[in-house]
């Protein structure tokens, strides 16, 4: 029977030195694993890289950004994903970076107001037949439309609950007849609503009318990245140690230290980890948490909604459409509402942009991209009958892609605005951060970027006093911009 206890302890040996080959070497301490390559996850990998600590980033994709996505494949950049700066003042956090880069952008708004991020006298609306829509009237619907959001504010002094924004306008137009329009203004009153779900990236009927303006909307307007987020990207990613297409599995976490699993199988070992992965794929519950999250945190995460706005990218051989940064459709609905973005504006590029959200957008995705392109093509062709066939078309999938699994999130009818800061608290020594996770500035850039390196300097804090290295706990460290702070740099803010 000799032979067989020789034969386990080499089998055993063997299994071993299997388990050994897929573990990753724990780096001397102070060690992190940042799980996500968007903003958040760069911000906290930067931030912690230059205080000193060894950072290894984890990336499902091919690429950085996250849902920042950059295309070349125009020839000219085009975003797929975010491609806003809302918020063009000193203030923004990542205004140091963008004006030390000296990336142009261009203002569509000077009014901070999440109804509105391009001027009203920059859209040029059509209805179903192709006539254009008289901009006196564009105007004033848009001024009603303000009014009756004013209306459905009064509804919360006599409502105990919440509810939705589309049964709050309707029950303010029943208060207020005067402010229901009729025949072509109704349509109009219905794009603007669509405008709204865009920026909520979900329909009227699931957006909370009771926290829908709590969003705390930085100075200076919105302004659109001419040369794209890529520049910034890179900039940050700079000098890192990032391991492409490595999706995330399961996360271990200990009074030791974490231990994060890829799919292919491969651990990393580390003190601790930042987890930056979208809200939706923590819904999906891709990845395993051991122990299981406290059930505080599971309710915020399931708690939480997020919404689903794309982007059909036309690029055209010549110029047939109006010299305005919107054009839209108006129908008798949201959903047969559409708008698109006129790059050619911005950048000089003939390219428009179809922004469908919401419904649309989940039943736009269940198409082929050339099939997409052609829906996006047969509305512009409805309201512009000269209009050529694009040369080149991008099509997202935000929805369901699945490292995404959404756009960004919004407040739902019902939840309340703490889950996001149950979101954002570490639990012992995993730290979270994203656009999700943050309070007052959900599903922006800046939101994601600022969580990063909040989220950075928690863990700096916590991993260091473990470890009682005082000396590393007391340094100033530089932030994710590099010292850039320091430096007054003017962004360049363009009107054509």
């Amino acid at each position: 029977m000799l032979w067989i206890g020789t034969f386990v302890r080499l089998s055993l040996m063997h299994d071993l030195a299997s388990y050994l080959s897929n573990v990753e070497r724990r780096p001397p301490s102070p060690s992190v694993i940042v799980i996500g390559g968007g903003f958040a996850g760069l911000a906290a990998a930067r931030a912690l890289k230059n205080a000193s600590f060894q950072v290894v980033l984890l990336e499902s994709r091919d690429r950085l950004g996250g849902r920042a996505y950059t295309d070349y494949s125009f020839g000219f950049p085009v975003d797929i994903g975010a491609s806003w700066l809302h918020g063009v003042c000193e203030e923004n956090p990542l205004a140091p970076l963008i004006g030390r880069l000296g990336l142009p952008l261009y203002r569509t708004s000077g009014d901070n107001s999440v109804l509105f991020d391009h001027d009203l006298e920059s859209y040029a609306l059509f209805d179903m037949d192709g006539h254009q829509v008289p901009q006196e009237l564009v105007q004033k619907v848009g001024k009603v439309f303000e009014a009756i959001l004013k209306e459905t504010e009064k509804l919360g002094n006599d409502h105990i609950g919440d509810m939705s924004v589309a049964q709050g306008i309707s029950i303010a137009m029943e208060r207020r007849p005067d402010l229901r329009p009729e025949g072509l203004a109704h349509n109009v009153l219905q794009w603007y609503l669509c405008r709204m779900e865009g920026w909520f990236a979900t329909d009227a009927d699931t957006i909370s009318l009771k926290n829908w303006d709590k969003e705390v909307l930085l100075p200076g307007g919105h302004g659109l990245m001419v040369r794209g987020y890529r520049p910034v990207i890179n900039t940050l990613a700079k000098g890192l140690d990032i391991r492409y297409q490595h999706r995330v599995s399961r996360i271990v976490r200990n009074k030791n230290g974490v231990e994060v699993t890829v799919d292919t199988g491969k651990t990393f070992l580390a003190d601790a980890a930042v987890i930056t992965v979208p809200l939706g794929v923590l819904k999906a519950n891709y990845i395993k948490f051991e122990p299981r999250l406290p059930e505080w945190k599971e309710e915020a995460i399931h708690g939480l909604a997020i919404g689903t706005e794309n982007k059909i990218a036309l690029h055209f051989d010549k110029i047939f459409w109006p010299n305005v940064e919107f054009l839209g459709v108006v129908s008798s609905t949201t959903y047969g509402c559409s708008y698109f973005l006129n790059l050619h504006k911005a950048t000089g590029h003939p390219v428009l942009v179809y922004m469908p959200a919401g419904r649309l957008a989940h039943d736009i995705e269940k198409m082929s991209d050339e099939a997409a392109a052609n829906f996006a093509y047969l509305q512009l062709k409805r309201i512009l009958p000269d209009a050529s066939e694009p040369i080149q078309y991008l099509v997202s999938h935000w929805g369901t892609d699945e490292s995404s699994l959404g756009s960004y999130t919004y407040d739902a009818v019902g939840k309340s605005r703490d889950l996001y800061e149950k979101l954002r608290v570490p639990v012992d020594n995993l730290f979270f951060a994203g656009e999700a996770t943050s309070v007052k500035y959900t599903g922006s850039v800046h939101g994601a970027f600022s969580t990063g390196l909040m989220a950075a300097e928690e863990c700096r804090m916590r991993v260091l006093e473990i470890y009682g290295d005082l000396d590393m706990l007391n340094i100033q460290h530089p932030d994710a911009s590099e010292g850039t702070t320091s430096v007054s740099v003017p962004l360049l803010i363009s009107r054509i």
